[in-house]
């Protein structure tokens, strides 16, 4: 029996519909689960307002996808950046008093960032003890350039950090290479979405160009047991449906995806 559940994200990047109204139609798809992006932007309505919301109506909140505005400063070495990291120790904070079991962060935003380096580490290690003094997991994802992940893995001591693994920014800034092997058993998340390598499109899985079966196969490998979460957007040539429709295909093709398990 396959007991993976299903996830999918409310995107304040949809258009035509505010958060309200796309949590409504994730509701009405299906969906049990979500996870919320909590960015700390001027959101109407705010993130505080959708995470009531999304509770009154008895949606599950697998983990909160925190913001990444500066997280650059925190590789350079003569920058304080005591604030930023107080700034992600309260958000987790929050997190812990709202039940929801794990954050999700980058490590770089933007093509380029400062050389990863010891710094970068000790500030990293201070927010990961944090969360774990609270029983928070932290999943730091693949974005757009290679070699973090790898480093923080390795030199960041604590069981309570793996990675989220996001199929699109692999295919569309990976190339598809991506060394499944070194974090075998290290991967806490995902956010499944599509592209056709042109750009971080952020498309229902199989309106793409990615092979699916080879990612499924890697992640199997790699001992993946969580959720089969689902990072879409709802624009551009999915605005030819409703809201209503974009979020039932995607929960299909969710249910599609976990059976790919099997």
């Amino acid at each position: 029996m396959n007991n993976r559940q299903i996830a999918v994200v409310v995107s304040n990047s949809n258009k035509n519909a505010n958060a309200i109204q796309t949590i409504n139609a994730i509701k009405n798809a299906g969906f049990e689960n979500v996870f919320i992006q909590w960015y700390n932007r001027n959101w109407k309505p705010t993130q505080e307002e959708q995470l009531k919301y999304i509770k009154q109506i008895g949606l599950n909140v697998i983990f909160a996808h925190l913001g990444y505005e500066n997280i650059n400063d925190i590789w350079i070495e003569n920058k304080i950046v005591d604030k930023l990291i107080e700034k992600y120790k309260n958000d987790i904070k929050i997190c812990k008093q709202n039940n929801i079991p794990m954050v999700i962060m980058h490590l770089t935003s933007s093509n380029k960032a400062p050389k990863y380096n010891k710094i970068g580490i000790k500030r990293l290690q201070e927010i990961a003890d944090y969360a774990q003094s609270l029983n928070i997991k932290i999943a730091f994802e693949n974005t757009k350039i290679k070699g973090y992940l790898d480093y923080v893995i390795e030199n960041i001591d604590n069981e309570n950090v793996g990675i989220c693994f996001d199929s699109g920014h692999y295919h569309v800034h990976f190339n598809d290479e991506f060394d499944f092997n070194k974090f075998k058993n290290r991967i806490f998340a995902v956010h499944f979405h599509d592209n056709d390598k042109t750009d971080d499109s952020h498309l229902i899985p199989f309106d793409g160009t990615l092979n699916w079966e080879e990612t499924i196969k890697n992640l199997k490998q790699c001992n993946y047991e969580g959720p089969v979460t689902l990072e879409l957007v709802y624009r551009n040539d999915y605005l030819k449906i409703s809201i209503e429709e974009f979020y039932k295909k995607g929960y299909e093709i969710g249910n599609k995806l976990k059976n790919m398990f099997i």
